[in-house]
């Protein structure tokens, strides 16, 4: 197996800290931006650059020249009725789930460009995109503009770079810890879902590594739902 540059935006926790860690048992070459680094200690082939997509610009000092893929993984959750939400609220979820994969991707494009093989980008959006959901309004939004992004970038960058979205619903990462505080949140939250239980982050980063990966070559333009069957399955008892 070639190794590949894998660059992972908020890959030092959850869903993204699963990806990191698929790809260094693959053998990949991992690099990673984030604000904090603790968890990555350990790694076999994973390198560390201190992020913060909410700054004004962003560097991407000690990236390789060429990229075959990149992930963006931060996110908020911030539920809250509709006339709570200020607009700070709004710009603060837009901030880092839109604004922040744009200047990342901005900052990295030419690199992509520069793979020897077809380099891929996967994105983060929410079941709750296309599954109207109440406290929602705020990250829904910033996610529904992902999704737009990434069928935009598909198009634009068709055939030398792949976009791909992951829509999951709710998973059991250090993000989500406030809505599963209890085992009654996690039983009510379990029963929403056909599968009747919350799905892990290994899960999701195992779709996530395969959209990076060549098995995924005549893949663009997607936004996958990775939800225990809550946007498109109806169970009747």
């Amino acid at each position: 197996m070639e190794k590949r540059n894998i660059f992972v935006v908020g890959g030092s926790s959850g869903i993204g800290l699963e990806i990191v860690r698929i790809l260094s048992q693959k053998g990949h070459n991992v690099f990673v931006g984030s604000r904090k680094n603790d968890q990555l200690k350990g790694l076999e082939g994973v390198n560390h650059l201190k992020l913060d997509v909410t700054a004004e610009s962003l560097r991407f000092d000690g990236l390789p020249n060429a990229l075959d893929g990149m992930v963006y993984c931060p996110g908020t959750i911030q539920l809250r009725p509709f006339q709570r939400l200020s607009i700070d609220d709004f710009m603060a979820d837009l901030n880092v789930n839109y604004l922040g994969a744009v200047k990342s991707i901005q900052g990295v494009i030419t690199r992509l460009k520069k793979s020897k093989s077809v380099s891929s980008v996967v994105l983060f959006s929410t079941v709750a995109v296309n599954t109207g959901m109440p406290f929602h309004a705020s990250i829904s939004g910033a996610k529904g503009a992902v999704e737009g992004l990434t069928r935009s970038l598909a198009a634009e960058f068709a055939p030398r770079i792949r976009f791909n979205a992951i829509a999951p619903s709710l998973t059991d990462t250090p993000l989500a810890q406030s809505l599963l505080s209890s085992d009654e949140k996690r039983k009510a939250s379990a029963d929403r879902h056909p599968l009747k239980r919350i799905g892990s982050a290994r899960e999701i980063a195992g779709v996530a590594v395969h959209l990076l990966s060549e098995d995924s070559a005549w893949i663009t333009g997607q936004v996958f739902s990775v939800d225990g069957g809550m946007s498109s399955v109806k169970t009747f008892k």
